[in-house]
């Protein structure tokens, strides 16, 4: 009974118009979702989490959709179903989908070099670390690049570029971020990190970094068009994800969550508050979006109906089976991630076992930097979205968990 009267709360919260269902009716456990309750839950009562929201859909239901916790605990406002997150790199799989749309249309190849729209990529460079023996005062060097950047290098994360996190150009990129300036916009810093050497040449690793802010920029040279109004057009508007924003506006402010950091001993920080502050013109393809689960759920839907939504297609089904393929080879992701190879834009489950997570090969998704995470599985017709706002997150197992006690409830 009382694993019924959990489901029934779940099943009261506002979708926003939504598909539902039970879950005995798509295959799933009522019983066994409410994992889900308990394991975030406990994430809450060790304030290692301020709250959530958890979404489980199959088959085009949504079976599961339920809020923990705050959005913002200053004020102990409970989380709600419609409450805003920044979705931070969840952000990438949505500008590659936008990519690949105009790759639909004819504009580019794949390998087309990114200088033949982005002039300023023309003839990289590449940084190579100075031998003892050699006369540099300088940590590196600079060879030619054997190729050029290609847009599939920049939607598979080969492409060389700096980031500030590792490489040899870190403090020259860290540079760049520093001086960004409130007027500038992602053309204005992509132009900038053009000019800087790369950190292997294009191709031969697998590296996270800005690349699909480059994207962006691509997007907005080749449709004419700024990234928010190429994405609000062609994607949002047409999907239905009229929550999603890279600025939201002032009178959805209320449902901005907050975000927190962790604190010490324990217990959290706040780190960023619910509000959107900026000149509102850096649209960062590769981080900037905000969202709601309801939202992101039906781009979601979407890329799992192979590019269809609601009467409108935004890919071929083989654009999609393109994108969710494995791109990289046996370059190897994070440590973090076995199992994993990166397709365009997202990462794919290539190796079952090797994971140690519950899936299927074939399975993609990705996260964001504030610890909101999606997956994909084709083959059991499911999604599942975590939305959470805790930086760091590395040290919290929450998105695994929440993933094996989403696919654990497939009884069918």
């Amino acid at each position: 009974m009382r694993y019924l009267l959990l489901l029934l709360c779940a099943l009261r919260l506002p979708a926003d118009g939504l598909p539902r269902t039970k879950p005995e009716d798509v295959g799933l456990s009522s019983e066994r979702l409410t994992r889900i309750r308990s394991s975030l839950q406990r994430y809450i009562d060790r304030q290692e989490i301020a709250g959530a929201v958890s979404l489980v859909a199959r088959r085009g239901r949504v079976a599961y959709l339920e809020t923990l916790g705050a959005m913002d605990l200053e004020s102990n406002k409970p989380m709600q179903a419609d409450t805003i997150f920044r979705i931070a790199s969840m952000t990438k799989p949505i500008t590659s989908v936008a990519v690949m749309m105009l790759f639909e249309e004819g504009r580019f190849q794949l390998r087309d070099p990114i200088s033949k729209f982005i002039p300023e990529f023309k003839n990289p460079k590449v940084a190579v670390a100075t031998r003892p023996e050699e006369n540099f005062e300088a940590a590196f060097k600079t060879v030619p690049a054997e190729r050029e950047i290609t847009i599939r290098d920049l939607l598979t994360h080969t492409a060389g570029l700096p980031n500030t996190y590792n490489g040899l150009t870190i403090d020259l990129y860290k540079q760049v971020v520093k001086e960004r300036k409130p007027e500038d916009t992602v053309g204005d810093v992509t132009k900038r990190l053009a000019k800087l050497p790369l950190n292997f040449q294009p191709g031969t690793a697998w590296a996270y970094g800005p690349a699909t802010d480059v994207l962006g920029y691509l997007v907005e040279v080749v449709s004419g068009k700024t990234l928010d109004q190429f994405f609000e057009e062609r994607i949002f508007r047409p999907l239905g994800m009229s929550d999603t924003h890279f600025y939201p506006p002032q009178e959805k402010e209320s449902r901005f969550a907050s975000a927190y950091a962790p604190a010490q001993p324990k217990g959290l920080r706040l780190l960023l508050p619910g509000r959107t502050r900026g000149p509102r013109r850096y649209f960062s393809g590769a981080g900037g979006l905000a969202s709601t689960a309801s939202d992101y759920y039906r781009f979601c839907q979407m890329m799992l109906n192979g590019g269809q939504a609601g009467g409108t297609r935004f890919l071929s089904p083989k654009t999609v089976e393109l994108m969710t393929s494995n791109h990289i080879v046996n370059l190897p992701l994070w440590a973090s991630l076995p199992g994993y190879r990166f397709g365009l834009g997202f990462r794919v489950l290539t190796d079952l076992g090797d994971s140690g997570n519950l899936g299927s090969p074939g399975s993609y998704g990705w996260g964001g930097a504030y610890g909101t995470y999606f997956w994909i599985d084709p083959k059991e017709h499911m999604i599942g979205i975590l939305l959470i706002q805790v930086r760091p997150y590395n040290h919290l197992n929450i998105r695994q968990e929440f993933q094996t006690m989403a696919m654990q409830a497939i009884v069918d």
